[in-house]
């Protein structure tokens, strides 16, 4: 029997992704509002209100950070003292369990999410409060930066917002890729870069949950709406549609995928287009 069509996107998603896309091609995305919108899509329920309420935190806590402070360890110190301390933000394993762990909207409730979702809350009250802030994407572990390359600190918010020496850093990279730390791991991450990283913590989170292909989807149809992403996010999209049953779109989607690879990799490519044909022969 074959599966009946989806349900056409809610009114409200085709705002979020609309918005989405949008901001994403500014001159200067806005980190905030991205990773507010990725969990509007997580959430619809959350709408306009929830997403000014969000907003709105992260000025309150801004504007709890004290004045007058220079230098970039003060700078690390300060945050860590009003949110890791004051405010209780913070991590452990279990976050890693958890889908909300990866929505800003519910990290800033809940005060604890992955590291990457933590950073974003430090960098975006930091950045508020005038701080020479910004996101340091470690292989395997998001950490938060201050200050120039010549009195760079780093800090920790997952593990409280321990400052990091040179060593500890190092560990962090080794312990996770075996392989020594380079410069240019230590530069400032690119927003864009880092709504990708939250966008594939979620597919992998939803990867382990074969019941929640719609995450999966959601999440890559997200990426693909950013300025550049992987090419291969196409592919992946068209084999979550098989999965849920949407096996014509699904089909067709490889083919046009198989088209691009053509060029470079022709045997890929054709190994493509026959699971396109078997996705096809599911309808019969």
């Amino acid at each position: 029997m074959r599966p009946e069509p989806p349900e056409p996107e809610p009114p409200e998603t085709d705002d979020i992704r609309r918005r989405f896309a949008e901001e994403a091609r500014t001159d200067r995305p806005d980190l905030a509002t991205l990773c507010l919108l990725v969990g509007a899509e997580a959430d619809p329920a959350l709408g306009e209100a929830g997403i000014d309420a969000a907003q709105a935190e992260l000025d309150r806590l801004a504007g709890l950070l004290p004045f007058g402070v220079l230098g970039a360890r003060a700078w690390a110190v300060a945050l860590a003292e009003l949110l890791a301390e004051r405010c209780g933000f913070e991590g452990s394993p279990a976050e890693y369990q958890r889908l909300d762990a990866s929505l800003l909207p519910v990290v800033l409730r809940r005060r604890r999410g992955l590291p990457i979702l933590l950073s974003v809350v430090w960098i975006e009250v930091a950045r508020r409060a005038g701080a020479p802030v910004y996101g340091v994407a470690l292989p395997g572990h998001f950490v938060v930066g201050f200050g120039a390359p010549e009195e760079r600190v780093l800090a920790d918010p997952f593990g409280g917002g321990r400052l990091l020496t040179g060593a500890d850093a190092e560990l962090l990279v080794t312990g996770t890729t075996g392989e020594a730390l380079e410069p240019a791991m230590l530069a400032p991450a690119d927003p864009l870069d880092v709504v990708l990283r939250v966008l594939n913590n979620i597919r992998a989170w939803a990867a382990t949950r074969p019941e929640r292909t719609d995450v999966s989807l959601w999440a890559v149809e997200l990426s693909l709406l950013l300025p550049s992403h992987p090419a291969r996010l196409r592919y992946d999209r068209a084999q979550l549609l098989v999965q849920r049953g949407e096996f014509r779109r699904g089909a067709a989607e490889m083919d046009e995928y198989a088209r691009v690879v053509d060029a470079v990799e022709p045997s890929t490519a054709e190994a493509i287009r026959r699971k396109a044909r078997a996705a096809r022969a599911m309808l019969n």
